[in-house]
């Protein structure tokens, strides 16, 4: 093989196709290259598997076909397989040699500290929307893996040389935020010094009494919402209200991202808000918009409810309100056409697929995606040993700075590792030792310098 970066199981099969074309002719062309990983140690590195299927349409016995199949693959291979081997009924089993095991692995070493592994010919804008915490509340564990998966695909995007934008979409905006300053005037802040001072740790307290407030008093709801009217209408205390709770919110939550060392840059909702009404007038001059039960709805291509009904994307609610969506719409069209963003990965539980699968078909039919990949990254549940959601013993969400703090704690650190005794030599056993790491370096979709 020449020297460059391939995937060795793309190459392989590459190899295995044209052996077959070369050793029955062109009416194997599309036949499957049958070429996977060895599922044991014993049969080697790869195996292809393709002599089985194709035995029966060349009316030839399994072996047979892979002797053949051997005969023109094993020269075009060997510098890098040994002697591939015949087993069972008709498998052929690949060995790594232990001299490309070990000039890989030279040349790993001495690529200053890229693994042998070179930057993408075509790199990409890439948008990394994750993480993104509520303010005034604190994260809790199931941010976690938003953040960290979040964080490694921004690591492994800018290794191979991509440009990308780390985003943390946090909620800065909407109805809790007039529940929680109505809440913060009864409290007897009334001025913007009165403010000062307040910690995250406050705010959480306020905003479980606000929201159960909210919830059992119909003028404390009222008032609630003629506040946002007055924060969007640029209300000062209202606005300076809200710049407290951003700011006491931003400071813990930095804490947290300094202590797991993440880089995020934030862009919360609030920054889209001026953009939603364009949103919507822009979808309905599309004629995508229509008018269900007085709401503003996209209705989604081919999906449908239990009842036959159409599905629609709620944009603007009854009362004029925007949606999440409207947000995420706005988001895309500003991060396609300002960011220039060539891909845009949103890192989220598996329970917003849905939701991000309707948004995404809206944009595209709206014209607003460009040619951008838009993509989902779910995951699924923290759960805890139960199954069950991960949650304190009194059943509230667990915090995640408790469970940093205690992944630290002295008690809980390992002891340290004993010093290493020995470098093996990368030739001959020490070779041989070093095959499961080629393993892992060839494994799932993994590039290996070439």
């Amino acid at each position: 093989m020449a020297e460059e970066t391939v995937y060795v199981k793309n190459w392989l099969e590459k190899e295995v196709s044209q052996a077959l074309v070369r050793a029955f002719g062109e009416e194997v062309a599309d036949a499957q290259p049958m070429v996977t990983q060895a599922t044991k140690p014993e049969f080697g590195d790869y195996q292809c598997n393709a002599a089985l299927p194709l035995s029966k349409a060349l009316k030839m016995k399994p072996r047979d076909v892979a002797e053949k199949l051997l005969e023109e693959l094993a020269p075009v291979v060997s510098g890098t397989f040994e002697a591939p081997e015949i087993a069972g009924p008709g498998f052929l089993n690949l060995r790594f040699t232990s001299a490309y095991i070990g000039a890989r692995v030279r040349k790993m070493l001495d690529s200053e500290g890229r693994c042998g592994i070179p930057k993408t010919a075509q790199p990409q804008r890439v948008i990394v929307d994750f993480s993104s915490p509520n303010i005034a509340k604190e994260m809790h564990v199931g941010h976690l893996r938003s953040t960290i998966i979040g964080d490694s695909i921004c690591r492994l995007e800018e290794f191979l040389g991509h440009d990308v934008v780390r985003l943390n979409h946090v909620g800065d905006w909407g109805t809790q935020f007039g529940m929680l300053i109505t809440f913060l005037r009864e409290q007897g802040y009334a001025d913007s010094k009165s403010l000062e001072g307040l910690e995250i740790a406050d705010l959480v307290g306020f905003y479980k009494q606000a929201k159960k407030k909210f919830d059992d008093d119909v003028s404390f709801k009222d008032a609630s919402r003629e506040e946002v009217v007055s924060l969007q209408g640029g209300n000062e205390f209202s606005l300076a209200a809200w710049r407290v709770l951003c700011e006491s919110s931003r400071k813990e939550f930095q804490e947290i991202y300094d202590l797991l060392g993440v880089r995020l840059e934030e862009r919360g909702e609030s920054f889209y808000n001026p953009m939603l009404p364009g949103v919507v007038s822009d979808l309905r001059d599309a004629g995508l918009l229509e008018t269900s039960e007085g709401a503003q709805v996209v209705f989604i291509d081919g999906a449908q409810n239990k009842d036959g009904d159409r599905m629609p994307l709620l944009v603007q609610k009854t009362d004029g309100g925007f949606m999440y969506s409207t947000t995420d719409l706005a988001a895309i069209r500003q991060r396609v056409t300002e960011e220039k963003a060539q891909r845009v990965l949103y890192v989220t539980d598996a329970g917003q697929s849905g939701h991000f699968t309707q948004v995404f078909q809206v944009a595209n039919r709206a014209g607003w995606a460009g040619g951008a990949s838009l993509e989902h990254v779910p995951f699924g549940l923290v759960q805890g040993e139960d199954g069950k959601k991960f949650a304190t013993r009194s059943g509230e969400t667990v915090k995640l700075r408790d469970l940093l703090d205690e992944a630290v704690s002295p008690r809980n650190l390992p002891a340290p590792a004993p010093p290493l005794l020995a470098v093996l030599t990368i030739s001959g056993a020490g070779a041989d030792s070093l095959r499961g790491h080629a393993r892992a370096l060839r494994g799932g979709g993994q590039g290996v310098g070439r």
